[in-house]
């Protein structure tokens, strides 16, 4: 059990949330030691075992993730925005979630935003107390003119991290919905997000790496958010991604093959419509109706 004293930060001024008593599982002892005496078969197994939790811990978190897209949805038809902000292993993971939607469905790079403890920096490099610092997050946010049409998801495996937590707090009192992914049950980001997804993956193979199950969890969670969300904007048709963005050899091939496949052309024909209208959904829409 574990007493956290948490402080946040309201526009400069600090003040105390709350006393938090809850069980960190994230920081709890691994099922396993002596992990360096072990052959390489055996840690693989064993770190493959821990991972084949996963995704059960996250289908408990099925009905608050179906919020979440909904919330989610509701927000970006209306002309907001959807932001992620963490600090670590899970600030790159929102990251990179967002920085995949505009190649993948063809939205705007403003549509979907993932902020960082550290700013850019720290997406390849640690920031030595970036997490730390409770007022940065609501700056971040500010700094891209956060307003109650957005929504904003923080992202902690503990739960605890000060740059995550405040902003969300903040949010709250400016009448912007909140969400978490976080790993640890009643934690601070939780107690403070409109919409906390908890997925208790359990502790690490290696005690206290939450880069691991809980980081795997977290990557889950936002594949779900991120493409039922899309899909829910008609970003997709039937199941293709027909808004990608055509930046490699790879992706026209793929353009093609949808063309072919969907108007019963041949590859000579769908490569001169793909090429005339630029995207797959431009193709099929135009495309003459006899």
């Amino acid at each position: 059990m574990m007493l956290l004293l948490f402080i946040l930060s309201n526009f400069g001024k600090t003040k105390t949330l709350s006393i938090v008593s809850f069980i960190k599982i994230t920081e709890q002892d691994s099922s396993y030691d002596n992990l360096e005496q072990m052959p390489i078969k055996e840690l693989l197994s064993a770190i493959n075992k821990e991972d084949q939790s996963v995704a059960f811990a996250v289908e408990k978190s099925l009905p608050m993730i179906e919020k979440v897209v909904e919330t989610t949805v509701n927000q970006l038809k209306n002309g907001g925005r959807l932001f992620y902000i963490g600090a670590g292993t899970s600030g790159r993971l929102g990251i990179l979630d967002a920085s995949e939607c505009p190649p993948t469905y063809g939205v705007s790079p403003d549509l979907v935003i993932g902020l960082i403890a550290g700013g850019d920096t720290a997406i390849r490099h640690a920031v030595e107390n970036a997490e730390d610092n409770p007022s940065q997050g609501w700056i971040d946010l500010q700094n891209h003119l956060i307003s109650h049409k957005d929504i904003v998801i923080g992202i902690a495996a503990s739960g605890t991290t000060p740059y995550v937590v405040n902003a969300l707090q903040t949010c709250n009192q400016n009448n912007i919905p909140t969400a978490c992914i976080t790993c640890n049950p009643n934690s601070p980001l939780s107690q403070v997000a409109q919409f906390p997804i908890e997925v208790i993956v359990g502790p690490e193979f290696i005690t206290g790496s939450s880069r691991m199950k809980a980081g795997t969890a977290q990557k889950l969670v936002l594949n779900m958010i991120s493409t039922a969300t899309m899909v829910q904007l008609g970003r997709i048709k039937g199941n293709r991604m027909v808004d990608m963005k055509m930046t490699n050899a790879k992706l026209i091939e793929r353009g093609v093959r949808i063309l072919q496949t969907e108007l019963a052309l041949s590859a000579e024909e769908a490569t001169n419509l793909l090429q005339k209208h630029k995207t797959v959904r431009a193709a099929l829409d135009n495309y003459p109706i006899f």
